[in-house]
């Protein structure tokens, strides 16, 4: 019983991290950006600035829409222009030619080389969202045209009409952050989203968090599609689909049609960068060369209209779920908690709070958090460490029940004799009903704090609060990990000075096995995110701290029984 019950506590002691990885699996290794930085050269301030420019470059394959253009008078702009769309939260560039978002940049969300990040991933040449493509992809000529602007006040039209065919675009950039976007083009075509979002660091595109995936909620239930392990095309109808889009571990790029989405077919885009951090897409083949399997991998979102006209909202932002549920569509299923998610949720919105009302520092909030979830879960903590000590005071007389039987457990033929196994087991659990001890009392809370482990780790890798979060001195982003591994290597120490304090039980060799588990976890934690690291430090700092004072309090209180006896 007691070689299943330190079984069982090595089991739990590993099944965070497994089971962490289980359900978020790294990714394949990827070359990313080495900087986010703008998709468009600075263009003025001003919410209606409008400048020459002459991004994007034309589609390299570019394709005719026919013969069913519009009729009417042409309608086209003679320089090519940049138009900004502005407000508090976001700062939105497009270029009149093919009405294509060169930039997307959101306020108070630093990039890592420097600036605000742009939801616009840079590239060498081709398409930029919003573009237009036919049935196999291939852009068409009307995003190398130049598209007549008109403004308004939160939003703009862009209107073209000529010898590349006829279409519409129209943009309106709401208070919320979100975009209206109405398409109206001539011939068979599909509009493009993506491919990818954003200009993640080389470290953020290796992180086993890093999510790169499309994702979309449809008939209630959110799907993913991962981007590393995409193979080819797939293709998403529109029946009860409330939203889809592209995602990372922190931001999102979603489309919430109204009304005119026939499907949407998610792509595979193989790309590689030049030394300035720019990509070069192409879609990727089923089967890889030698020389592609290196490469990263992305996905984009083609919308085909059911007509010839299209009107969906677009959000481009971060994963706040606090934000996300402020927003129709269920947008903040987007973000992954987990199995236990209804418990990440409530401990999100009160790490939120003690950043916002306490300390003003995410570090020190997860601190509090931690101490405050110590103090909740005190009771369970504290039956566990108790039965853990009742359990080693039975120790010695349980290795007697076992020496006596030992010789008995196998015959001659050493062959399992069933009768002395069980009487050997009658005999411990007597002892133990005696002695009035649980052996599955020590192992029960922890079972109990499993969730909680769960939900605090699942919450941690996917606030995007913890991003670029700085703690003290050399911890500037809790989101990334310890630079000079401090925190994973203090932590491995507390978990050391912890097992030593605890109670012993079972024979020597099965306690110097579990001495190599804080080596294993050390390892382990090196490259997990900061603000995890210090969570679980923080956790081990309050598990020794609970059996330092429960060794004070059995010690005062076997000395009054002592001095009570002896009077």
């Amino acid at each position: 019983m007691e070689t299943r019950r330190l079984l069982l506590a090595a089991v739990l002691s590993m099944a965070v991290l497994l089971l962490w990885q289980r359900f978020f699996p790294a990714p394949a290794p990827v070359t990313a950006p080495a900087a986010e930085s703008a998709g468009a050269e600075p263009v003025s301030e001003s919410p209606s600035a409008v400048r020459p420019t002459t991004e994007p470059a034309a589609a390299p394959a570019a394709v005719a829409v026919g013969e069913s253009m519009a009729t009417g008078p042409p309608t086209e702009a003679t320089v090519s222009q940049e138009i900004v769309l502005e407000n508090e939260l976001a700062r939105a560039v497009w270029s009149n030619r093919g009405a294509q978002l060169t930039s997307f940049e959101l306020k108070g969300h630093p990039a890592n080389g420097g600036g605000d990040v742009d939801m616009v991933r840079r590239r060498q040449a081709g398409l930029y969202p919003f573009a237009l493509v036919d049935g196999g992809g291939a852009g068409l000529l009307l995003n190398d045209a130049l598209f007549a602007v008109e403004r308004r006040r939160d939003g703009v039209s862009f209107s073209y009409r000529g010898a590349a065919g006829s279409a519409t675009k129209t943009f309106d950039l709401r208070e919320d952050g979100m975009l209206e976007v109405t398409v109206q083009a001539s011939g068979d075509w599909r509009l493009l989203i993506g491919p990818g979002i954003r200009n993640p660091s080389e470290a953020e595109g290796k992180t086993r968090f890093a999510r790169r995936a499309a994702v979309y909620l449809q008939a209630s239930d959110v799907e993913r599609i991962d981007a590393q392990g995409a193979d080819e095309p797939t293709v998403i109808n529109s029946t009860a689909l409330s939203w889809i889009g592209l995602q990372d571990q922190y931001f999102l790029a979603a489309v919430l049609p109204r009304e005119g989405l026939r499907d949407v077919l998610v792509e595979p885009m193989l790309f590689d960068l030049d030394e300035s951090g720019a990509a070069a897409f192409r879609p990727r083949p089923i089967e890889l060369s030698g020389t592609e399997e290196d490469l990263g991998v992305e996905l984009r979102l083609l919308l085909s209209p059911v007509d010839d006209r299209l009107a969906f909202d677009a959000y481009f932002g971060s994963k706040q779920v606090h934000r996300l549920s402020s927003l129709p569509g269920g947008l903040e299923q987007a973000v992954e908690l987990g199995f236990f998610g209804f418990l990440a949720r409530p401990l999100l919105v009160a790490l939120r709070w003690i950043h916002d009302n306490i300390v003003g520092n995410y570090g020190w909030a997860i601190i509090l958090l931690t101490m405050l979830l110590r103090i909740v879960l005190f009771p369970l903590n504290h039956k566990s460490i108790v039965s853990m000590q009742k359990m080693q005071n039975l120790n010695p007389k349980m290795q007697a029940i076992k020496a006596k039987y030992r010789s008995k457990l196998k015959d001659k033929k050493g062959r399992p004799n069933a009768d002395a196994s069980a009487k050997q087991n009658q005999e411990i659990m007597a002892l133990y009903k005696q002695e009035g001890v649980n052996p599955a009392a020590g192992c029960l809370p922890m079972l109990l704090q499993m969730p909680v482990l769960f939900s605090f780790y699942s919450l941690l890798s996917a606030a995007v609060e913890l991003r670029r979060s700085p703690w003290l001195g050399w911890i500037r982003d809790l989101s990334a990990p310890d630079p000079w591994y401090v925190l994973p290597i203090v932590m491995g120490v507390s978990m050391l000075v912890q097992q030593r304090m605890a109670p012993t039980q079972g024979d020597a060799m099965q306690r110097r096995m579990f001495m190599f588990m804080p080596i294993i976890f050390t390892v382990l934690f090196l490259g997990f995110p900061a603000g995890m690291v210090l969570y679980w430090l923080t956790n081990n700092v309050l598990a020794i701290a609970q059996q330092a004072g429960y060794k004070r309090w059995r010690a005062a209180r076997e000395s009054a029984v002592s001095d009570s006896g002896s009077k």
